[in-house]
């Protein structure tokens, strides 16, 4: 270990960009699907080395921040482009328009946000120090470069470090106290650990902060044990969901010409026998994935008068749709807005929820990106004039029958902290969603696993509805009580287990996450003043 260690350290070039590349690629094997825990390591003891051999990189701080930051570039590059490859398929569902354009989302947009990183790295360089104090140095500048990349320029929190940890049940239980990024100190902590094997001068030295790793990971799968019950939660009286699942290719999604043969689909779909072979036409809700139609069903009345034949008296369906507002004077066409919503048994539009954060570049193109954009002949994925509008806020969808939602469509889930809608807490988060653009790849498991997260930060089940896969229904500790496999057209029949008290996180998150954040910054800076000289520390 001393000699690999050793030869991280004194790497030069392009042998210590190419260490960095693949330490970052490493990484993404601890993501899902393959959740391989021990690559996490793998991932980030190469990087406190090459921090380590950073600060050989010169006597100026400049000079070390550069070889820093230049090697957190190139560790993010590799787990993104690891962790992010299939954002390819998205521009070969229109091939002949978007298939020149992929090299740019598969190495530019990880190219991009390799800069996060890139920071982080930089900002460890500042706080380092020999010793396990270096440790929670990274810990604490990895986490803060990933809260930036949830938040800024809409944000974009995928596959952060702590879904190593988020993804396995035992072990996602400490996000009902610390969250997403919490999780990220921690993975970050664990995982960077065994670096000092490598590294330290005494038995002591080497095995102290290892085994600490190994002890707080073994604390929260015990954390874990105890904190999911054994039995399964009771279900919300008098609901009875059916999730469709059409599986359905997205070139045929969103083409006009497929609006009759995709709505007979739904209709047989929802109306068929379930899995177990039991008719479940009692079903008192219906629920279909994001953007279901190559039409607006709100000016459809027949297709409306269809919806409400399917539906049981009582009954209703909540399913994903575009809509329009009507166009203001002056204006040729209306606002168009990824929506949520609800129709009842006379084909009557009860209620709707306005997707508020848009994919940028999927959903809409950026302002001050649009002249340049169409000056190449780009435009957004998604076939509306001008691209969707973003709804207002966070609103609680009212449904008949189920108690007050938490609506999300496709990757607004992904955002910790942000699913709930302002005023009183509901009793469960919905997530409509369309990973068709992506087929069988490890983008929709990477989806899911992020969506089932927030049900156990908020103490809220989850229902899941998705085109093509994965649809679920997940209760308020992430156990998956019901689930249809991706790439599998079908229903899933499932009651809707009831939310629990509202965590920890769900109270006082940002509280806990600073809290533990300056813990890891104070540690540092305190192991740094006392190993700098008087006149230094002056």
């Amino acid at each position: 270990m001393t000699a690999i260690a050793d030869r991280v350290i004194l790497a030069q070039g392009w042998r210590r960009w190419l260490v960095a590349f693949l330490a970052g690629a490493v990484g993404a094997l601890s993501l899902p699907p393959f959740g391989i825990l021990p690559a996490l390591a793998l991932s980030l003891a190469p990087a406190v080395w090459l921090l380590d051999g950073a600060g050989k990189a010169g006597p100026s701080r400049g000079a070390r921040l550069r070889s820093a930051a230049l090697a957190g570039w190139f560790w993010g590059f590799g787990y993104f482009v690891a962790g992010l490859w299939w954002l390819g398929a998205a521009f070969l569902v229109e091939a002949d328009q978007f298939a020149w354009a992929m090299p740019f989302g598969v190495l530019g947009l990880p190219a991009l946000l390799a800069f996060f990183p890139a920071f982080g790295f930089g900002l460890a360089q500042l706080l380092w120090t020999p010793g396990a104090a270096r440790i929670l140095a990274f810990a604490f500048a990895l986490t803060v470069s990933e809260i930036l990349r949830g938040h800024l320029f809409t944000g974009f929190p995928w596959n952060s470090p702590g879904m190593a940890l988020g993804q396995h049940l035992w072990l996602m239980q400490a996000a009902s106290v610390v969250g997403l990024y919490g999780l990220t100190v921690l993975a970050v902590g664990i995982g960077a650990a065994p670096a000092l094997l490598g590294t330290g001068r005494t038995l002591r030295d080497r095995w102290t902060a290892p085994a600490l790793a190994a002890a707080m990971l073994a604390g929260l799968a015990v954390f874990g044990l105890w904190r999911v019950p054994s039995a399964p939660l009771a279900t919300v009286e008098n609901v009875r969901l059916r999730i469709m699942q059409p599986n359905l290719p997205q070139d045929a999604k969103f083409n006009p010409r497929n609006r009759d043969a995709i709505m007979q689909r739904y209709l047989r779909i929802s109306a068929a026998p379930g899995r177990d072979g039991r008719d479940h036409s009692a079903a008192t809700h219906i629920v279909w994935p994001e953007s279901a139609f190559p039409f607006l069903l709100h000016r459809d009345p027949a297709s409306l008068a269809q919806i409400g034949a399917l539906l049981e008296p009582g009954s209703v369906l909540v399913t994903g749709a575009a809509r329009m507002d009507d166009p203001l004077p002056g204006e040729a066409v209306g606002k168009f807005f990824n929506a949520i919503q609800v129709i009842d048994g006379q084909g009557t539009i009860l209620g709707s929820y306005d997707k508020v954060h848009l994919v940028p570049f999927g959903e809409y193109v950026p302002r001050f990106l649009d002249t340049l954009i169409r000056a190449v002949g780009l435009r957004q994925f998604v076939h509306i004039p001008g691209g969707f509008e973003p709804g207002e806020r966070r609103t609680t969808l009212s449904v008949p029958g189920l108690p007050p939602m938490a609506a999300t469509i496709c990757y607004e889930a992904i955002f910790p902290g942000e699913v709930l809608p302002d005023g009183p807490r509901p009793s469960l988060i919905l997530n409509v969603t369309n990973d068709a653009w992506f087929g069988r790849t490890p983008g929709p498991y990477q989806h899911f696993a992020q969506a089932r997260l927030r049900a156990v930060e908020e103490g809220l089940p989850l229902v899941r509805a998705a085109n093509t896969g994965i649809s679920a229904v997940v209760d308020p500790f992430g156990r998956v009580t019901g689930k249809l496999p991706l790439g599998v057209e079908g229903v899933l029949d499932a009651g809707l287990p009831t939310a629990i008290s509202a965590t920890v996180y769900n109270r006082h998150g940002r509280f806990v996450l600073t809290a533990t954040l300056v813990i890891c910054l104070m540690a540092a800076v305190v192991r740094r003043r006392r190993r700098s000289p008087p006149a230094q520390r002056t």
